[in-house]
């Protein structure tokens, strides 16, 4: 079964048409990446998968459920890390993912027990006791992935996962992700840094005006356009 498909998206605001008629899957277990310049529909893709906007036309279904029709039973099965996110500074890391756990589940237990995987998928270690508000963009970036999988979502959106940060930090958040992929979690990332792409996906959507350009392995439009260099496809495409 796909994780994801989206058939003829389109996403209008007034006269302007941010997403044309978009079309692409993603198979469950992939860690699948949807990248373009700025201001080309990524984000309000990724909105309009996670139900926080609602298309103009077109259809989204995440593991078969109609992403309209079926908004409640979607939300169930679907976390989201828009680029901008942010935590509550005044909570502690440990206080943050005990709330966050209980809004998300309902049930004590189930928080409880997904507060205590977050604590440890995050690598802050006896930092969770200090304050959000002390953290470093790293550390509360990582603190944000946490909170975005510690759920385990069927399917995590991931909007720019390492904008902004440094090598190590974009590095451990990049492995965290590959090995949840692994263990079986689906994802679809949004990211400029084509190095963090190529090292994580296992294929490609590349949209410009809101419409699919190529879908493919990263080394599949390499070969395509006979390059070693993902940046140089990207340009080519886009340009």
């Amino acid at each position: 079964m796909d994780a994801l498909k989206i058939s003829g998206l389109v996403k209008k605001y007034g006269d302007f048409e941010a997403v044309a008629g978009l079309d692409f899957s993603v198979r469950e277990g992939e860690i699948f990446a949807l990248v373009g310049p700025n201001g080309v529909g990524k984000s309000t893709t990724l909105k309009m998968i996670s139900t926080i906007l609602t298309p103009t036309a077109g259809a989204i279904s995440v593991f078969g459920l109609d992403t309209v029709r079926d908004a409640h039973a979607v939300r169930g099965m679907i976390s989201y890390l828009p680029e901008e996110a942010g935590a509550y500074k005044n909570l502690s890391g440990h206080e943050y993912l005990d709330f966050m756990a209980m809004v998300f589940l309902r049930d004590s237990r189930k928080a409880a027990e997904a507060a205590a995987y977050g604590a440890r998928l995050s690598g802050l270690g006896p930092r969770l006791g200090d304050k959000i508000k002390t953290y470093s963009k790293g550390m509360a970036r990582k603190l944000l992935l946490a909170r975005a999988v510690m759920i385990r979502p069927r399917l995590a959106i991931l909007d720019e996962p390492t904008s902004g940060l440094d090598i190590v930090n974009g590095y451990e958040i990049r492995k965290t992700i590959k090995e949840l992929a692994a263990g079986g979690m689906t994802f679809l990332i949004s990211s400029h840094n084509m190095t963090e792409i190529e090292f994580l996906s296992g294929r490609i959507g590349v949209i410009n005006k809101g419409r699919l350009l190529a879908c493919a392995a990263p080394a599949a439009l390499k070969a395509q356009f006979s390059t070693e260099d993902l940046e140089e496809v990207f340009v080519r495409l886009t340009q």
